[in-house]
């Protein structure tokens, strides 16, 4: 177990009304990621997290109290947060002051989440799955070759229903295709919730993808009907990209 003093808080926002669907919620930002997706938007996280620094959980939490009766809860999300050796500490600390939490994960780290859950520390997932669970469209989209049964097995533990979950992927121009999309879509249970997010060209890992044109509304709109109906639930649109936590790494 991590010592009292987490480390690797990287960022924090106290109020996002995008980042946990139908509630209001802070948003927690961890260092470091495994993944190199080229259209990531926190660049800094992932290349180099200890050039950024630490906010004390601490200081996190007092803050927290100030917003008591108009948050609904703490999303913590990265970089890619089960790589921290202090997530449990720091998810522990949050839920001994009754907040309730959500964490972001690309999945590769399955037993952190049956351990984060088996500890009653999650109480909401969101999975983002990146592609179609296959080597080439995943390297494609990530940068690395990602550990995919890995992934299998993070996506079969959610699956179970153990934990209220969302599964989403960032549909960007040039990398994924309509039947990629369904293809992913066929990994989920039926009426799951499955929400394709538009990408945005702003400060992107990879430079050259910020001069990337992404999907007009109403093309990721369609796109997001298509799934639904993969999925045999109605939508009422796609969600979009974030609009608060993609534009940086506001400090407490």
């Amino acid at each position: 177990m991590a010592g009292s003093d987490p480390r690797g808080i990287k960022g924090f926002i106290e109020t996002s009304f995008l980042d946990w669907p139908g509630r209001i919620c802070a948003v927690i930002f961890l260092g470091g990621c495994n993944f190199r997706c080229p259209y990531c938007h926190n660049p800094d996280l992932v290349l180099k997290p200890n050039d950024l620094q630490d906010i004390p959980l601490e200081r996190i939490l007092e803050k927290l109290e100030t917003l008591r009766g108009w948050l609904d809860g703490v999303c913590v999300t990265g970089g890619e947060p089960t790589l921290n050796p202090d997530l449990p500490v720091i998810l522990g600390k949050i839920r001994e002051r009754g907040w309730e939490i959500k964490l972001d994960t690309n999945g590769s780290r399955p037993q952190v989440l049956r351990d984060l859950r088996g500890e009653g520390l999650l109480q909401a997932v969101s999975l983002d799955l990146k592609a179609p669970l296959r080597k080439e469209p995943y390297r494609r989209c990530t940068g690395v070759d990602a550990p995919l049964e890995e992934i299998r097995e993070s996506l079969s533990f959610l699956l179970r229903g153990f934990v209220d979950v969302e599964f989403r992927t960032t549909v960007v121009p040039g990398l994924l295709t309509a039947q990629d999309l369904r293809e992913i879509a066929g990994l989920l249970a039926p009426e799951s919730r499955y929400v394709l997010q538009g990408f945005r060209p702003r400060k992107t890992l990879d430079p050259t993808f910020q001069n990337l044109a992404p999907f007009p509304r109403e093309s990721l709109d369609e796109l997001q009907e298509m799934v639904k109906k993969e999925l045999g639930v109605h939508s009422k649109g796609a969600r979009r990209e974030k609009e608060v936590s993609s534009t940086g790494l506001p400090r407490a």
